[in-house]
C-alpha cells in the first residue's frame, strides 16, 4: 500500500508518514491511486456537506471550498498560478515560459486567475448544494486527479529533473489505462451527471494538453496542477449549469 500512501502524502495535507524513502517504481505506481485519493477527498466533502446541512447556503459553500483547499494544501492552485504567469509572460516562447514557471513569486495575472477560479468554484458549489446535487462533490475531485495519470501517460514530461519526472518515467502504462477505464465506468454509474462530468473533463483535458504541446512540447508539474484545477472547475460549473 506504499504507492497509495505516497499519493496521499503528495496530493493532500493529511498527516501521512512514509515508512521509507520511496523508490522510483513506487512513485510511478502512486499515480494509479490518484483517483482513489480524489474519491477520499470527495467523500470527506460529502460528509462535511452533511454536517453543514441547514447552515446558510453561502456560508456552507464557502466552508466547503475552504475545506477543499485546506485538504489539498493549495498544491494545484500554486501550479495554476505559476502556469498563468508563465503563459502570459512567456510571449509564446518555450524557454521563457519554463523559466517563469520556476519563479516562486506570483504576478497580477496569477492572482486574477486564482480569484476567478475560486469564484467560479464557489458559485457552482452554491448552486449544486442548493439543488442537493452532492454527486458533483465526488465527480470533480476524482476526475481532476484521474487526468494526471492520463496526462503523464500521453504527454512527454519536459523537465528532466522536475518533480514529476520520476512519476512519468515509472508509470505502468497498462495498469494506468485500466484505472482510467474504471474511472470512466464509475462516472457513468451516476447517470447523466456522470456522463456530463466525464465529457467535460475529457474536453478540458484535450484542450489543455494541446496548449501544453504547442507551447512546451509536453507537460510540467505546474501545468499538470493547472490541468487538475481546470478540470475540477469545469466539472463543477458544467454540472451547475445543467441544473
Amino acid at each position: 500500500m506504499l504507492p497509495l500512501l505516497i499519493a496521499l502524502q503528495f496530493l493532500t495535507s493529511l498527516p501521512i508518514r512514509l515508512p521509507a524513502m520511496p523508490e522510483p517504481g513506487q512513485q510511478g505506481r502512486s499515480l494509479l491511486y490518484y483517483p482513489v485519493v480524489g474519491l477520499l477527498l470527495g467523500a470527506l466533502l460529502c460528509l462535511a456537506a452533511f454536517v453543514l446541512d441547514g447552515a446558510p447556503p453561502l456560508l456552507q459553500a464557502a466552508l466547503l471550498l475552504t475545506l477543499w483547499v485546506a485538504l489539498t494544501g493549495a498544491l494545484h492552485l500554486d501550479g495554476l498560478a505559476d502556469s498563468a504567469d508563465a503563459w502570459l509572460g512567456g510571449f509564446g516562447d518555450r524557454e521563457r515560459t519554463l523559466q517563469i514557471m520556476k519563479d516562486p513569486r506570483s504576478g497580477p495575472v496569477a492572482v486574477v486567475v486564482l480569484v476567478l477560479l475560486l469564484l467560479l468554484k464557489f458559485s457552482a458549489l452554491l448552486a449544486l448544494l442548493q439543488a442537493q446535487q452532492y454527486s458533483a462533490l465526488l465527480l470533480a475531485p476524482v476526475l481532476g486527479r484521474a487526468t494526471l495519470p492520463a496526462l503523464f501517460l500521453l504527454t512527454p514530461y519536459v523537465r528532466p529533473n522536475g518533480l514529476g519526472h520520476a512519476l512519468a518515467a515509472n508509470l505502468p502504462h497498462g495498469e494506468a489505462r485500466g484505472v482510467l477505464a474504471l474511472v470512466a465506468v464509475g462516472c457513468l454509474l451516476f447517470g447523466s451527471s456522470g456522463l456530463i462530468a466525464l465529457s467535460l473533463a475529457a474536453v478540458t483535458f484535450m484542450l489543455a494538453r494541446r496548449a501544453m504541446l504547442r507551447r512546451l512540447g509536453g507537460t510540467t508539474g505546474d501545468t499538470a496542477g493547472a490541468l487538475l484545477e481546470l478540470v475540477e472547475c469545469t466539472v463543477l460549473v458544467g454540472l451547475a449549469l445543467q441544473l
